[in-house]
């Protein structure tokens, strides 16, 4: 898709399953369940949707998924399901791994920074070589000491081993001409939208401030959110820019809608389509 002078693209790295009730939090199942069915487990199917920016400069990623780093148990709890994987989607673009200039991470959840790194050699390694990778200093040092709350919710191998490449952004800044990044805490203290911005139009990933299209209803938050309240304070702030503005949202987990624009009816906000 054009965006200005840029071409944005939604990437998969496939889908992968989460507790319905931990996607919704307070909200009661009757309610939840009529957005995104759950299976036998109480799981629900979600995207594992990543972003890529062409600004005719640079090739910029913004998320990089799951990754491959786990083992059976791990690919059976979370219902992992490649097809395609990141890579590949990379590749049907015409993009190898070491072509890729900019890395953004929102956060560091395993689900969001999986292919920051790969296995070589029995070792982790970057697995785009020649990028920067961006992430806040706060989700860095807090991703390698989580408290019991949210320690499954890190795993060191998954990024560890791209410090080396990575600067460490402190609050809102511009990473490039034409990407910025937007402090929105909640889901964690230090996590960051990325806009992107060329020729007045605009798209912004929202992370999982709203993780699908089903959590753009104010009260409906995760129950993965450290800060529920600062969440619903985020959303009350971003939300009404997006749709005024008519920015193009992209929502990391929704398995049917990566990425729309909003439109206010009936007092509520509905996400509205948009082709690729």
């Amino acid at each position: 898709m054009k965006l200005g002078d840029f071409e944005i693209q939604a990437l998969s790295d496939g889908t992968f399953c989460l507790d319905g009730g931990q996607m919704f939090g307070v909200v009661p199942k009757p309610l939840w369940e009529r957005k995104i069915p759950a299976d036998a487990r109480n799981r629900i199917r979600l995207a594992l949707t990543c972003l890529l920016v062409r600004t005719g400069r640079e090739d910029v990623l913004i998320e990089t998924g799951i990754g491959d780093k786990y083992d059976a148990k791990f690919a059976d709890i979370y219902g992992i399901g490649h097809r395609p994987s990141l890579l590949d989607d990379l590749g049907r673009h015409g993009l190898e791994p070491n072509q890729i200039d900019v890395v953004i991470n929102s956060h560091l959840h395993f689900d969001h920074c999986g292919w920051n790194t790969r296995r070589e050699g029995g070792r982790e390694v970057p697995t785009f070589p020649r990028a920067r990778y961006y992430i806040q200093r706060g989700e860095w040092e807090h991703a390698l000491a989580p408290n019991e709350r949210d320690r499954a919710s890190y795993i060191e191998s998954y990024f560890k081993a791209a410090e080396g490449q990575t600067t460490f952004l402190e609050g809102d800044q511009e990473v490039m001409p034409g990407i910025r990044v937007q402090m929105v805490p909640g889901h964690t203290r230090n996590l960051q939208a990325v806009w992107v911005e060329s020729q007045g139009e605009r798209a912004c990933f929202v992370s999982d401030l709203i993780p699908t299209t089903a959590h753009l209803q104010y009260p409906w938050i995760m129950a993965f959110d450290l800060y529920p309240l600062e969440t619903l304070a985020s959303k009350k702030r971003l939300i009404p820019e997006l749709v005024r503005d008519n920015v193009i949202v992209v929502f990391p987990h929704d398995a049917a809608v990566p990425w729309a624009r909003l439109a206010e009816r009936d007092g509520k906000v509905a996400a509205v389509p948009v082709g690729t």
